[in-house]
């Protein structure tokens, strides 16, 4: 089972390729606005390193937001093309969800600017607080009242420090053992929160 896992909803990209559950070759660097330019190349790059074909593709993981609204699109639109081209299953999970320690509770953040962040915490594939948009004081507060929970994310732009997940796509192959398969794949829409 060959899956390519894909991600561009915040400041990285990430694309990986896994045979049987396991990540064989990945690209995870900071893309900021540039995720278009470079997943593409990335892919050609991980099916390369692995000699595998790319219609020997078995499945799409793919994250489906919240996240940057130009960014969420691009391995979103990518994945359906790629699932609907070679008729395979997609998975699409929260862009959040992935960037957890799948060891313990997260809480998970990216920067929604504008003096927010999107957070969600999860315990695995467990949803413990729905993806939302909140404001920067109110994370920091959440953050202060469940010193249990590890943070995750790119967070200095809170000016903390937390687990930054240097596998991305280990984490999409780990938690799509629990998502939902994309019934229509045309019908797999990107996630957008808005706030207060």
């Amino acid at each position: 089972m060959i899956s390519l896992c894909l991600d561009s909803s915040y400041k990285d990209y990430v694309v990986g390729v896994a045979e049987d559950g396991v990540v064989l070759s990945f690209r995870q660097e900071e893309a900021w606005q540039r995720q278009s330019e470079m997943m593409i190349p990335a892919i050609e790059e991980v099916f390369k390193d692995e000699n595998i074909n790319p219609k020997e593709v078995d499945e799409i993981i793919v994250t489906q937001g919240p996240g940057s609204y130009t960014g969420v699109r691009i391995a979103l639109t990518i994945g359906k093309v790629y699932a609907k081209a070679l008729d395979i299953p997609c998975y699409a999970m929260s862009s959040l969800m992935v960037l957890q320690d799948i060891s313990r509770p997260s809480i998970c953040l990216m920067n929604a600017r504008s003096g927010r962040s999107y957070i969600g915490v999860y315990d695995k594939s467990e949803c413990l607080l729905k993806d939302q948009v909140m404001k920067n004081e109110d994370v920091l507060q959440y953050v202060k009242d469940h010193p249990e929970y590890v943070i995750c994310g790119d967070l200095d732009y809170l000016d903390i420090k937390g687990f930054e997940c240097e596998n991305i796509a280990f984490n999409m192959l780990e938690l799509k053992k629990q998502s939902m398969k994309v019934e229509n794949i045309l019908a797999l829409k990107a996630i957008y929160l808005s706030g207060n």
